[in-house]
């Protein structure tokens, strides 16, 4: 079973691919898609579309897995949030790749043991679950712990 982990987000997007047989996970690939603040919010949206539409092409993942989606304080920075995944999520629609979504206190559960873990201890633990794997920076690390997650909470 191979699971895309996605961490969206209209600036920097992360994804993460592992494979998981049994109980042993393997790291295969992981990045991040950013985008250029200063250009029309269609163009960013269609490049974070096209780059994880060519990562689901390069590693044929057989589903998907993000957090579940989370208010911020600021309405502006909510409703560009939940235009970044449409734009991810619809990638993964355009591939039939089902994409389940976990909250985050559960993916911290499931990757630290305690929901309220904070980054630095998931990046910490990433290094022991994915030992060699280098990791492109703290949003593909939140992208690999979804996967992780989804490793464990989700029926194969």
């Amino acid at each position: 079973m191979i699971i895309l982990g996605l961490d969206p987000s209209l600036s920097c997007t992360g994804w993460g691919v592992i494979r998981c047989e049994g109980s042993r996970i393997t790291h295969l690939a992981n990045g991040e898609v950013k985008t250029d603040a200063k250009a029309p919010i269609s163009q960013r949206l269609d490049h974070l579309h096209s780059a994880i539409a060519a990562v689901i092409g390069a590693h044929a993942p057989d589903r998907a897995a993000a957090e579940e989606v989370f208010a911020n304080k600021n309405p502006q920075s909510t409703l560009k949030l939940a235009q970044a995944r449409g734009a991810v999520l619809a990638a993964c629609g355009a591939a039939s790749l089902s994409v389940n979504e976990h909250a985050a206190r559960l993916v911290k559960k499931s990757v630290v043991g305690t929901g309220g873990a904070d980054k630095n201890q998931v990046q910490a633990m990433l290094k022991v679950l994915l030992p060699g794997a280098e990791i492109a920076g703290a949003d593909a690390a939140d992208a690999l712990a979804v996967a992780i997650a989804d490793a464990h909470l989700a029926p194969r």
